[in-house]
Order: structure tokens, then C-alpha cells, then sequence
């Protein structure tokens, strides 16, 4: 163990939230071990602003709740106390322990484990130190004290945060085994934080890729969010290529690249998570299912084509079809909630309905709640494609958005020759039992 004191390190309690604070004197003053630990520690040291603030102790959850009135146990494969402030949730976890090798008999029962070597349930306490051991990478694995403001290291994370390096604590085949969202943790903090990954945490990751399939969709879903929506979507994508994390993720994404990385759909996705790194530096909102939109649109695009070709489908048909088809992978590997999928639906679909704007369509299109992201869209794929005709239509659309009532309708007056609506074919009435015989020029009455 190393222990930094107050004036070799550049924490100080002002940059700390009041909350955490107060978590951290109570459980001080009751007796407790208590320190702030993971990536709150992390970022204070780097100079940058936490997100969140997380606890560590040798309390238990149940002795947490009895400490304070406004705390909640979460949690089934390790229990977690969160301690409530209004918005402002402080997450409260008691040290962990080595797990099922290390444990005595009579706790085997808080421990078990998947033939594949994974954690299902992990409830076994320990010290300090058996907690820092248990954390996954060393520069998350750092302790300050509000007790005597040092910061304590039992893993030289101090010493890798310093040289911007991200390594596993212990040994890495085995930590990603009792948990494969660690492999993904390592890409996106490497990313995130613009640091380098040790050789021997990063070379098992590309053997054992696979292990992703055993995790919850959902879990998965939430991960990609965190991988994809923080800020450093496009050089996480670039990390996860590279140690072949990107397949167990988008399979059918992954189905589509090529050698030169250079097809429209890899420039799709290359262009849209550049645009979300930017809003997100720009504290403007993104949304996944714009962002799911863009990356599966030339897969569904696609699919659309050769439904088509093969059952003689009209285009609109096989389009709805490929909907389906390529949502319903996607989600077998991602659990992308109804919600989001709905609102993928409705972008795509405008993607059809945009070149036709005669009449009042081109109004009634821009009433639509998706109108603005199926237009985003239809820029980027202009733009990936170097299409001119998609690029006048983007023209056109950008132009209408903002121009006056009157102007907008010489647009409409003066557009080209766009297709033809169909025409509606009636079916002939049924005639009724009984009636009488209809007058026209073609009947013999």
C-alpha cells in the first residue's frame, strides 16, 4: 500500500459534493471505515469535474440503512446502498471480498458462479484491501480519506494514471471471465480518457469477444449507450474494432464491413458518431434511436432491396418487412427498448416520404414529431454517399425549413418533376341482391 498525503496530491474537499461529503462524516462518525473510491477519485486527480461520487466502507447495507433514513438496498449479484439527496444519488458499497476460492465454507452459499467462470451472485465482504484487489482496472481502484486527506493505492494506480495507462488488476483472462463487460469498461475508458491499454489486458480480448453473448441484452444495451453516447463515441468504435468488440455488439453491422473500411455504411457510422461526440461537447441532447437510425439504415436498406427482388414485393412492402427483419436481429443482441424502435421506424419510413412534396405533403412532413432527425439523416446520407441528388434534396429541405410562407410556396410551385402520386384504384360495388339493373352505356336495358 502507498498513502499520498494531503500535499503530494490535488484533491481537495471543495471540488467534492456536499452529499458525499456528508455520506462520508456520518459513516466516519459512527465508527465506520469510509472512503470516496473509483471514478470520482480518478477524475479529481486528472483535474477533471465527476460525474458522480461513489463510497466505499466496512459497513454493511444493513447497517448503512439504520445510519440514514434516506437510503435504499439495490441490487441482487452485489448489494449496493444508494443513498438519496433529492437528484443526487451516492452510492454506497461495502468492501469486497475474495470470492468462492478464497471463502470459507459456511459463505460459499454468498458466491456462485457460471461454468464459464462468471459471477452470478457476489456478496462476500472483506477489508479494504481484499476491496481494492476486487476492483477491475488500477486507476479505478484509488482511496481518499476525509478522515486524514490522503489518498490511498494498493495497485499503482497512482502510477498508471500518471502515465496514461489502463490495466487490469489481476490477471485479465480470469477478470474477464467472472465479468465479460469488463473488456468493454477497458475500450471505453481507454477511449474516454485518451490513454494507451496494457499488452497483457488487451491481448485476451479478441479471444475471448465471444463471452459478450452470455450477457443480458439489456445489460448490453445500457453498455453501448455508456460506449457510444459519452462523448467519445467515434474512438471507442475505433477501440472496439480493433480488439473485435464491435461484433457481439452489431453482428449484422459487422456483417457489412469491408476490407478498406470505406463502404457508405461504415462512413455512415464513422460520420454519425463524430456528429454525437460534437453535440454532446456542445451540451446539446442526442438520442439513440437517431443514432441506431444511421448506423442500421444501410443494412435495412439492403435487406428492403433483396425482399423485393426475391418475392416480387412492392418497395414499400419490402421496406416494412426490412424493417422488421433487421430491428428483430438487432435486438437479439441489444435489447433496444420499444420506444427507441418506434421512433427508428418512423425516421426510416420518412426517408420515403421526403422527395414527395407537392401539394401540402411538404407541410405535413415538417408537422411530423421525427421530421427533424429524418432530415439529419437524409443530410448524412447525402453526405456519405456524395449523391447529387440526395444532396438538392437536402438542399431544398434546408431551404424550406426557413423560408417565409409565400417563399415556401414558389418552392413548391417551381419544384421539377418529382414522382407521380399513384392513383387509387376503386373496387367495383357490390351490387345488391334484388337491385335493379344500373343505366349506363354499356347496358342492354
Amino acid at each position: 500500500m502507498t498513502i499520498i498525503p494531503r500535499d503530494r496530491h490535488t484533491i481537495s474537499r471543495k471540488d467534492i459534493s456536499e452529499n458525499a461529503l456528508k455520506v462520508l462524516y456520518r459513516l466516519n462518525k459512527a465508527g465506520y471505515e469510509a472512503y470516496l473510491v473509483g471514478g470520482g477519485v480518478r477524475d479529481l486527480l486528472l483535474g477533471k469535474k465527476p460525474k458522480d461520487f461513489d463510497v466505499t466502507t466496512n459497513a454493511t447495507p444493513e447497517q448503512m440503512r439504520k445510519l440514514f433514513r434516506n437510503c435504499r438496498l439495490v441490487g441482487r449479484r452485489f448489494r449496493l446502498a444508494h443513498v438519496m439527496f433529492g437528484p443526487e444519488v451516492i452510492e454506497v458499497a461495502t468492501f469486497r471480498g475474495h470470492h468462492l476460492a478464497e471463502v470459507e465454507q459456511e459463505d460459499r452459499n454468498s458466491s456462485q458462479r457460471g461454468q464459464n467462470g462468471m459471477l452470478l451472485r457476489d456478496n462476500i465482504f472483506g477489508s479494504i484491501e481484499d476491496d481494492a484487489q476486487r476492483r477491475d482496472l488500477t486507476i479505478n481502484s484509488l482511496y481518499y480519506s476525509v478522515a486524514d486527506f490522503t489518498v490511498r493505492d494498493y495497485v499503482g494506480g497512482l502510477s498508471d494514471l500518471q502515465q496514461g495507462i489502463i490495466r487490469m488488476i489481476g490477471d485479465p483472462e480470469t477478470r474477464y471471465r467472472e465479468d465479460p463487460v469488463r473488456m468493454l469498461r477497458v475500450v471505453r475508458f481507454a477511449a474516454k480518457l485518451d490513454m494507451s491499454i496494457a499488452p497483457e489486458t488487451g491481448e485476451p480480448i479478441p479471444r475471448l469477444a465471444t463471452l459478450l453473448q452470455d450477457i443480458p441484452p439489456a445489460r448490453l444495451f445500457e453498455e453501448t449507450l455508456k460506449l457510444l453516447q459519452a462523448g467519445y463515441g467515434y474512438s471507442t468504435y475505433l477501440q472496439l474494432r480493433e480488439y473485435q468488440l464491435f461484433q457481439p455488439l452489431f453482428p449484422i453491422i459487422t456483417r457489412y464491413f469491408t476490407e478498406q473500411s470505406d463502404s457508405p455504411m461504415e462512413r455512415m457510422v464513422v460520420q454519425v458518431l463524430k456528429n454525437t461526440d460534437n453535440r454532446i461537447h456542445n451540451q446539446m441532447r442526442v438520442n439513440p434511436a437517431f443514432l441506431f437510425a444511421a448506423m442500421f439504415w444501410y443494412p435495412q436498406l439492403e435487406a428492403a432491396q433483396k425482399i423485393a427482388q426475391e418475392s416480387g414485393l412492392a418497395y414499400y412492402d419490402a421496406f416494412a418487412l426490412a424493417m422488421n427483419d433487421v430491428l428483430d436481429e438487432a435486438c437479439r443482441a441489444l435489447a433496444i427498448p420499444k420506444r427507441i424502435t418506434t421512433l427508428v421506424r418512423d425516421i426510416w419510413q420518412l426517408q420515403l416520404r421526403l422527395s414527395r412534396r407537392h401539394g401540402k405533403r411538404a407541410w405535413k412532413l415538417m408537422e411530423h414529431p421525427k421530421f427533424r432527425a429524418a432530415y439529419d439523416l437524409l443530410a448524412l446520407r447525402a453526405e456519405v454517399e456524395n449523391n447529387q441528388e440526395l444532396q438538392r434534396l437536402t438542399t431544398w429541405w434546408s431551404e424550406f425549413q426557413v423560408a417565409a410562407p409565400p417563399q415556401q410556396k414558389t418552392m413548391l410551385n417551381t419544384l421539377g418533376d418529382d414522382p407521380v402520386p399513384r392513383r387509387r384504384t376503386r373496387r367495383p360495388r357490390k351490387r345488391t341482391p334484388g337491385a335493379a339493373p344500373r343505366r349506363d352505356g354499356n347496358s342492354n336495358a
